[in-house]
């Protein structure tokens, strides 16, 4: 199983990234995916879960109305739209299989991550 995740950066309060995370070595169309954020030195934080077809999508507080989680299953592709970030949204940003409940369950290893930087 693998993860990679990409399309972090340095962007300036209110302003937008989209993150991309390509997976293999599982079957990817019929998981759930999250997006799980890391603050250097804190917890892992949920941001957002989404069905194996993209019929279910589901958002911590944090991320509703300004992140969009979405997927392209025949990429093996998960996809995570932010807009208006936070100087508080600056993290190191991983997909993960698995929703909101279960994907710390997964022996899954973790991918290297995107780092977002949010500031003026």
């Amino acid at each position: 199983v693998n993860f990679v995740e990409s399309g972090g950066g340095l962007v300036q309060p209110g302003g937008s990234l989209r993150l991309c995370c390509t997976t293999s070595g599982f079957t990817f169309g019929v998981s759930y995916m999250s997006w799980v954020r890391q603050p250097q030195g804190k917890e892992p934080e949920w941001l957002s879960s989404m069905g194996p077809n993209g019929e279910r999508t589901f958002y911590a507080d944090v991320a509703k109305g300004r992140f969009t989680i979405s997927r392209d299953n025949a990429k093996n592709t998960l996809y995570l739209d932010m807009n208006g970030l936070k100087p508080e949204d600056t993290a190191l940003y991983h997909c993960k299989r698995g929703d909101q409940r279960t994907y710390f369950l997964y022996s899954d290893p973790w991918g290297q991550g995107t780092q977002v930087t949010v500031s003026p």
